[in-house]
């Protein structure tokens, strides 16, 4: 993808249903699906989006953290402007803890570590691994199996990584991935450097195969620690 100007970007249409997994008088959790706006954009043709979507039944929703268009998963909901100022000193404090699962391309190795880079902002739409200006950035991964995956009639060796991150940058895991050698597949922006455009690693998958698999937080009336799953589709 080449660079653009934010107002430029034309988000692609998205036909699936957000899925409501949790919803009480204070809070909704949601499986987002891929290609769909967290918000809405300042494009009108940008509209459609998570917030959007939800205020249409629940008007005083507040979005208190986002996920990448291309990123499915877990998201949490405060459902009126208290609930959002307690959920939003949760996330800034650090209390909570959030999993994912993506497919890297290549057989990962070690199976286990952290990546410690600080991500700076970039030319839109990148972010940028910068020592001096970045802030700070902390990943841990855990490979869970070694798998072939199709797509395209083209047979891949892929990663099946759980990432824990640990800070909440843009783009946090997937230019960390890239980092590591082995980029998320079906990722448009951070992918190999392959002049061959057929074995690009975003040609290697329909979509970008990155989820946000659990949340873990204190219920914000209640106390009660929370530990939401939203199994993986891929």
């Amino acid at each position: 993808m080449t660079n653009m100007n934010p107002d430029d970007f034309i988000a692609p249409q998205c036909d699936e249903e957000i899925e409501i997994l949790f919803q009480d008088d204070h809070i909704l959790l949601i499986n987002k699906p891929t290609k769909l706006l967290s918000l809405s954009g300042k494009n009108p043709a940008n509209l459609d989006s998570v917030h959007h979507r939800i205020r249409q039944n629940f008007p005083t929703a507040l979005m208190i953290h986002r996920l990448d268009l291309g990123t499915s998963g877990i998201m949490v909901i405060a459902l009126n402007k208290d609930i959002s100022r307690l959920l939003n000193r949760q996330f800034s404090e650090r209390q909570v803890k959030k999993s994912y699962t993506a497919l890297l391309a290549g057989h990962l190795i070690p199976k286990s570590g952290k990546i410690d880079l600080p991500i700076a902002k970039g030319e839109f739409p990148y972010q940028k691994i910068c020592q001096d200006t970045g802030k700070a950035a902390l990943t841990e991964y855990q490979c869970l199996s070694h798998e072939l995956f199709s797509y395209n009639a083209q047979e891949n060796k892929v990663s099946r990584v759980l990432y824990t991150p640990h800070t909440g940058r843009t783009h946090q895991l997937r230019i960390h991935s890239q980092q590591l050698g082995y980029p998320i597949i079906g990722c448009d922006l951070y992918s190999n450097s392959s002049s061959n455009p057929s074995d690009s690693t975003e040609q290697m998958a329909p979509r970008l195969m990155l989820h946000a698999t659990s949340l873990e937080f204190n219920h914000p009336i209640s106390g009660e620690r929370i530990t939401a799953q939203c199994p993986c589709p891929f």
